[in-house]
């Protein structure tokens, strides 16, 4: 089964250390105002989603959305959540551990964005 976003192991070990100090997430990846466009960590309900912004999925059973507008854009391409050293979003849970989050990503093939359609 194709997915939309996934996530390094690094990535995972981040969600679940930043879980046990903020309790349930949520992502959102921003569309570049203040912080540029990157994937942002909140505490769960921190961010208000609305009609505009799209589930793409979970990465560690956590959801992930994005902004419908920039969806469009991003909908060939599969977001793999990675992890490097440096300070990310100022809004953003792991800031403040000296991490940010990053999105690489990789154009699906025909056969998997036929799957995503199906």
């Amino acid at each position: 089964m194709t997915e939309r976003v996934i996530a390094t192991e690094a990535t995972l070990a981040l969600i679940n250390q930043l879980e046990q100090k903020h309790g349930p997430l949520m992502f959102h990846q921003s569309g570049g105002c203040c912080d540029g466009s990157s994937p942002m960590c909140y505490p769960e309900g921190d961010l208000i989603i609305g009609d505009q912004d799209v589930l793409l999925g979970s990465i560690g059973g956590v959801p992930f959305y994005m902004l419908r507008s920039q969806f469009e854009y991003w909908k060939h391409t599969q977001l793999i959540i990675d992890v490097v050293d440096g300070r990310g979003g100022m809004f953003s849970l792991e800031g403040v551990e000296g991490k940010r989050f990053l999105t690489r990503s990789r154009t699906f093939t025909k056969d998997e964005f036929k799957q995503l359609l199906t």
